[in-house]
């Protein structure tokens, strides 16, 4: 539990550098981003990987990057869903994803698999 918290607290960050980074993001208050965030986490844990496996073969075809795609697209769902967030279309969401994807990985390098790994030294 203890990692899944501070992964959407990672992506809540990503997200807040996205909507001010990105033109075409807009989040109405921080508790819309903390609730965009947290949606953000199980929608990448549950439809997200039916997408990734069901867009496999493009994704091999390119070498991965589809990712992107398949990143940007939960963003735009989760922003059909929570009111006071919004996302002009497919590039700001795509650029959004890539900025998201980025803090992502710093943050699973810092905090580890089971969160908190590198810092307490287990």
């Amino acid at each position: 539990m203890t990692g899944f918290l501070l992964r959407a607290v990672i992506a809540a960050f990503g997200l807040w550098l996205a909507s001010t980074w990105v033109e075409g993001i807009t989040l109405r208050d921080p508790m819309t981003l903390l609730i965009s965030a947290l949606l953000l986490g199980i929608v990448n844990a549950f439809v997200r990987p039916i997408a990734v496996v069901l867009t496999f073969p493009i994704t091999m075809v390119t070498l991965g990057l589809f990712l992107l795609v398949v990143n940007a697209g939960m963003l735009l769902l989760v922003a059909k869903i929570i009111p006071g967030f919004d996302i002009a279309g497919f590039w700001p969401a795509f650029w959004a994803a890539v900025i998201i994807s980025i803090t992502g990985w710093i943050g699973s390098w810092l905090i580890g698999s089971k969160g908190l790994d590198r810092l307490t030294g287990r």
